[in-house]
């Protein structure tokens, strides 16, 4: 016997059939000592980045690797964010305009040859946002890469969410305290 829910959304047809493999499939891999922490042992964790790998279309091995859980919530890594972005085949590679107090990402989109600029990240903004303060901040030491990160981070979610999924980096999860109104704040700003 077969159940079938449809969603309105992707119009997907999920079996018990299909639910059944994929638990097979995340146990094997939870076993495996390979995996973050996070998802070995963790057979719902691991169901979890299997649907995220199949929504986006990337190896679950991928996901694992760059799907952390941060204040309990699931943050891309920057550098999966600008690789998903370079492949995704709708833009051209990721480029970055920069000073040493600025950063804005962006790139072409290959469907319309419009330029596509990401909101302008500063190190005026990031001081104002406490990112700069937090204990062991990277802003610190490494300022020009994480305006890098936080510029690609920004033009995923404007012009990708599908990539996105409306997750943050995790170096954006790290700046802000886990409080919902630190996040919803960050998307107030990744929209100007």
């Amino acid at each position: 016997m077969t159940t079938e829910i449809t969603t309105n959304e992707t119009a997907e047809t999920f079996s018990l059939q299909s639910f059944e493999h994929a638990q097979r499939v995340a146990k094997a891999l939870s076993s495996s000592t390979m995996i973050p922490k996070d998802y070995q042992n963790n057979i719902p964790n691991t169901l979890v980045a299997l649907e995220m790998a199949h929504r986006i279309g990337a190896s679950p091995l991928m996901v694992m690797q760059n799907l952390h859980i941060i204040h309990g919530r699931p943050s891309w890594s920057s550098s999966f964010i600008i690789a998903a972005l370079n492949s995704s085949g709708r833009f051209t590679a990721l480029k970055f305009k920069s000073t040493p107090t600025t950063c804005q990402a962006y790139a072409t989109e290959r469907s319309t040859g419009e330029l596509l600029e990401g909101p302008q990240i500063t190190i005026e903004m990031a001081t104002a946002e406490g990112w700069t303060t937090k204990q062991g901040s990277k802003w610190k030491t490494m300022p020009q890469l994480m305006l890098m990160y936080r510029a690609a981070a920004f033009f995923g979610r404007l012009y990708a969410p599908e990539i996105m999924m409306g997750m943050h980096a995790v170096e954006e999860i790290s700046d802000v305290q886990e409080a919902p109104e630190a996040v919803a704040k960050l998307n107030q700003i990744a929209a100007k």
